[in-house]
């Protein structure tokens, strides 16, 4: 499998563990970690609303996690994969966390055409690529993929008012 579609394979995977979160009664985000040898090594959906933790973002609870579990060193070498582009908390989480790869399906702009002025989700026009250039370590980002926006924007349907 080419680069491509190995990063849609686990594009697919996180939209999968959104899915999940849906289903457990939170907003509909996922995200998972790959190890260099191509293993996912962790996956985290949207715990925000059934924690009642602002901070309980798919990204941010996988960073909490990753960081209990791997070193910093080991980190840099990992993948993120998230259904939806990191909003700025998330993506301060995968800073400091030091993942030295994201790769997201749908970008917070066109989820925000999504969440409308919905209170749950009034996102924050700051792509994760600002963040990240801001910061003293280049974090490389791969998105969005139009290719599976459909995909994504299907678990979202009906969800936001």
């Amino acid at each position: 499998m080419n680069e491509k579609e190995r990063h849609l394979y686990y594009l697919r995977k996180s939209i999968e563990v959104s899915k999940q979160a849906l289903a457990s009664g939170n907003t509909p985000f996922g995200a998972i970690l790959v190890d260099p040898s191509g293993a996912i090594v962790l996956e985290q959906g949207n715990v925000e609303v059934t924690t009642g933790s602002c901070a309980g973002h798919a990204e941010t609870t996988l960073m909490v996690n990753a960081s209990r579990t791997f070193s910093k060193q080991q980190l840099w070498q990992f993948t993120l994969y998230t259904s939806v582009e990191p909003c700025a908390m998330c993506a301060g989480a995968i800073y400091w966390g030091n993942v030295g790869t994201v790769v997201y399906g749908m970008s917070e702009s066109r989820l925000s055409e999504l969440t409308g002025d919905d209170e749950r989700n009034l996102t924050l026009n700051l792509p994760c690529r600002d963040v990240f250039a801001c910061g003293r370590k280049p974090i490389e980002v791969i998105g969005p993929f139009p290719e599976i926006d459909a995909e994504t924007a299907a678990v979202h349907a009906g969800y936001w008012t």
